[in-house]
């Protein structure tokens, strides 16, 4: 059984506002801060996704905290977005750091066990997190998101020393908002969304995680399952001893969609039902055995 509760804070002036989802305490609980996408809130993207991972609270013992972007968005660390949270200078790597801190302090939450996933505009904030903030996560999952280019990324001067932590991806191949394949971001991106710029592919992206987490051994692929709603799943498992892994799971035949349970809008493309993503997450991230590898 789990409960949620309506909270905000105050950052720098503004305030900013979450659900947070859990079930009966016990100390050292992980936190899973979960990032929606644009044009959402929390509580929507909690529908959009069927509610799958308020499972992470009920089954995996986690705090799950739905954040609220500014009118629908995230600063993230995208050149050339001219969304509101960016054109206001919204603090949300701010904002996050608070979350964690202040559920550190009252609910149980062990700082060393936090967790992002973040979708979209939301996936995109995961990366500046990674890369902003490395030391406030213990892994990352990354769905409809691919790491912006070089030209196009907004990293942190000087940058921080990167923190190897397990990355998990999960992209599909006819997503028509975040090309799978990367490059620069079509028109219906630049026009609706106000995002613009160039980015790596799905599997650059996981070579871009693996290479910050020192893996140096080659990928491998295999197909999961049978195929569902015009779908079916390919996991690309980067892997080496003694290293955090990084997984990126290929949705072939897959929208700008997040697998599961959620009735996702079909204009969007198709969403896989197998396996759920928020399943993926507690595996890959090792809720469920209080360490942060596989």
């Amino acid at each position: 059984m789990t409960t949620s509760t309506r909270t905000s804070i105050d950052v720098d002036g503004r305030l900013r506002t979450l659900d947070v989802v859990e079930g009966p305490r016990t100390p050292g609980r992980p936190l899973v801060l979960v990032f929606h996408g644009s044009r959402q809130s929390g509580a929507a993207h909690r529908r959009f996704t069927g509610g799958m991972y308020d499972a992470l609270a009920a089954d995996h013992g986690a705090v799950v905290a739905y954040l609220d972007g500014y009118r629908g968005n995230w600063n993230d660390a995208r050149a050339e977005s001219a969304f509101p949270a960016r054109l206001a200078d919204v603090d949300d790597v701010g904002f996050a750091r608070r979350v964690v801190a202040d559920l550190v302090a009252s609910h149980d939450v062990d700082p060393r066990r936090v967790v992002a996933v973040g979708y979209s505009n939301g996936g995109q904030m995961v990366h500046r997190l990674l890369h902003e903030v490395p030391d406030l996560l213990a892994g990352a999952a990354i769905v409809a998101a691919t790491m912006p280019a070089p030209e196009s990324f907004l990293a942190p001067d000087p940058a921080p020393a990167a923190v190897p932590v397990p990355v998990l991806l999960v992209h599909g191949t006819q997503d028509p908002i975040v090309p799978y394949g990367g490059g620069r971001f079509p028109a219906v991106s630049r026009r609706v969304f106000k995002v613009d710029g160039t980015a790596l592919s799905a599997p650059e992206t996981a070579r871009h995680y693996a290479r910050r987490n020192g893996i140096t051994a080659e990928p491998e692929s295999v197909r999961l399952g049978a195929p569902s709603h015009g779908t079916w799943i390919e996991r690309t498992d980067h892997r080496q001893d003694g290293r955090p892994p990084v997984r990126l799971l290929t949705v072939h035949g897959g929208g700008h969609t997040v697998p599961g349970p959620g009735r996702q809008p079909f204009f969007i493309g198709r969403t896989a039902r197998s396996p759920r993503t928020a399943d993926v997450v507690a595996e890959h991230l090792g809720l469920g055995t209080g360490t942060n590898q596989e």
